[in-house]
């Protein structure tokens, strides 16, 4: 069969099997270049920055190098304890020839004034060694053999071995102590992996916190959309389209005004509170304080997020025939029984769409949290920005939304197990 395909040839005498290997090259080109722009935008808007931040969580050369901000130079600093790291394994007490090494890079940094850089980057891992660097680096040049003696002198904490033990992970540029800050963890005198003072853990608190919110965020739209995609599934045509107008509505006002909207509703003196108060519920004096807590950002979110949840569930209703829960109640099932048994289950691929989108959407926000949560309703988000935007500390803020992102792509694997994402419907 193929020696006879290979003696076919086309109307101008070419071979016929070149000629359609050469049809389907140029049909895979064509294909390729069509959806070229496509793959580019995704490349560059998408995977770009988020290899980016992964990268960021990783490596920060603040101990290593300073870039002069006028005119752009990269400037090398603590060469000479970095050496020494190198040069001598983990564990190793620092000696005069460390002491030597580090006052020579002290004195390097206070003429490239780049000692805030470095105490920064150290404090990262032990906290108020910034002040520790730029208070020495100011007279760096007074430092005088020994080297040991000079430097415990003039602050008791270079001494320390946890300072130590920090400068040595800062040495390479690469690192996971991020990682570690993020889940409230951080390394002993020994090098051992152990959790941080009891006062000063947050983070894995606000992992739980935004988890635990964005779990009740979805179980309520799940709980309010369903009854309003099943009206507007069952309605005649022209009926649910109006409807669904209102649904879409929110999606042409700005998340913005929507969320300064609940502000307004929500406050003690807000329009909720005056109105218990005007038909006699609550007292003056016993207003609620919705306002700047967990209550506010769930109302506000769940509002916000709420036709992510009914558009998935319209879309899977719409198609079920009613004559399947007919057909069950005529063969005597109840009501309850022919929702649990005929009904719910061909909604299933809706609910799993929906509560997906949801919960992504809701352990990712930011705005509504920010305005309407205040300190207890603050979600994991907000501490990303604070570290991005007051802090500075991106590498922080880059393992925190590494670990979030981690967390999403499990989710999203637990649910192509669980219901199959084939089975996924959006719209």
């Amino acid at each position: 069969m193929s020696d006879s395909t290979a003696l076919l040839t086309t109307a101008d005498g070419r071979p016929l099997k070149s000629a359609l290997a050469r049809s389907q090259s140029r049909l895979r080109r064509r294909a390729f270049l069509l959806v070229a722009p496509l793959f580019l935008f995704v490349v560059i808007t998408f995977v770009v920055p988020i290899g980016q931040m992964l990268f960021q969580s990783v490596y920060n050369p603040g101990f290593i190098e300073y870039e002069n901000r006028d005119t752009g130079e990269v400037i090398p600093l603590m060469t000479n304890i970095s050496a020494w790291f190198a040069a001598n394994p983990q564990g190793t007490e620092p000696d005069e020839a460390a002491y030597a090494a580090l006052a020579a890079d002290l004195v390097h940094l206070q003429k490239t004034r780049a000692g805030g850089s470095v105490g920064e980057r150290v404090n990262y891992d032990v906290p108020g060694t910034r002040s520790l660097f730029t208070s020495t680096v100011r007279n760096a040049d007074k430092l005088a053999p020994p080297y040991r003696e000079a430097l415990v002198a003039d602050n008791a904490k270079w001494a320390d071995p946890l300072v130590w033990r920090a400068m040595r992970t800062a040495s390479t540029g690469f690192t996971v102590q991020f990682y570690l800050n993020a889940l409230d963890l951080t390394r002993d005198e020994s090098g051992a992996i152990v959790q941080v003072n009891e006062n000063v853990r947050v983070y894995v608190m606000l992992f739980l916190r935004t988890l635990g919110l964005s779990a009740a965020i979805t179980a309520i739209c799940l709980v309010l959309a369903f009854p309003i995609a099943h009206l507007l599934a069952t309605l005649p045509l022209a009926k649910s389209n109006l409807l669904m107008v209102l649904v879409l509505l929110p999606f042409w006002t700005s998340l913005l005004v929507r969320t300064t909207s609940w502000m307004v509703l929500l406050q003690s003196q807000g329009v909720v509170n005056d109105l218990m108060v005007a038909i006699g519920v609550i007292g003056e004096d016993g207003r609620i304080q919705m306002m700047y807590n967990r209550i506010g950002t769930i109302v506000a979110m769940t509002h916000i997020l709420l036709p992510f949840m009914v558009l998935p569930l319209y879309s899977v209703m719409r198609p079920i025939p009613p004559s399947y829960v007919r057909a069950a109640r005529s063969l005597g099932a109840t009501s309850w029984t022919a929702f649990r048994r005929v009904y719910l289950p061909q909604t299933l691929p809706g609910i799993g769409a929906g509560a997906l989108l949801v919960f992504i959407l809701a352990v990712g926000y930011y705005i509504t949290p920010a305005l309407v949560g205040g300190a207890d309703g603050q979600l994991i988000s907000n501490l990303i920005a604070f570290h991005m935007q007051k802090s500075l500390n991106w590498s922080l803020a880059a393992a925190l939304a590494s670990i979030l992102l981690f967390g999403v792509l499990v989710l999203y694997w637990l649910y192509d197990r669980l219901v199959g994402i084939d089975n996924m419907k959006l719209g």
